[in-house]
């Protein structure tokens, strides 16, 4: 947090009020956009986005199926987060836990057919609404313009998990 602000005049080190009224701007609307898509994921198909997050993990994985802590990683979670997650996905019939052959101590999970089905029953009305709420709302320059921040984000966060 020592560093100063790239470009900023002076190495000012906090934002600006501008810079403010952006970054809430910024994470009130994502955070509504998620809650609306949240919402109508769980109406359409009753999974939420993290059952969602796990099966589109597992059904584009090789086998359908992943080690734990892979998916964990995948998706960008807590080992213990997806450990109770998936013990409720697993209640459900989503997925199966099973001891890896290949790693002591470790487990993988496999995508099962209710999953698989679950998973193609909410696709189609969870694309829709992307486009519904996010795709229509913006213009082609602005659809690019968000694939750079979120690059531009991502490749920060990648920078200071490192650090």
């Amino acid at each position: 947090m020592t560093d100063a602000t790239p470009g900023r005049p002076g190495g000012r080190q906090l934002p600006s009020a501008d810079e403010l009224r952006i970054w809430r701007d910024f994470i009130e609307t994502t955070s509504a956009l998620g809650s609306r898509l949240e919402s109508r994921l769980q109406n359409d198909s009753s999974l939420s986005t993290g059952d969602y997050a796990v099966l589109l993990a597992l059904s584009e994985a090789q086998g359908q199926a992943m080690r734990s802590s892979e998916l964990a990683s995948h998706i960008g979670w807590e080992r213990s987060r997806l450990s109770h997650h998936l013990g409720r996905m697993e209640r459900r019939g989503l997925i199966r836990r099973q001891e890896c052959a290949t790693v002591p101590r470790g487990s993988e999970v496999l995508l099962t057919a209710a999953g698989a089905e679950a998973f193609r029953g909410a696709t189609f009305p969870h694309l829709r609404a992307i486009r519904e709420f996010f795709v229509d709302a913006l213009t082609p320059d602005q659809i690019a313009a968000a694939g750079e921040i979120a690059a531009a984000l991502r490749a920060r966060l990648d920078v200071l998990a490192k650090e």
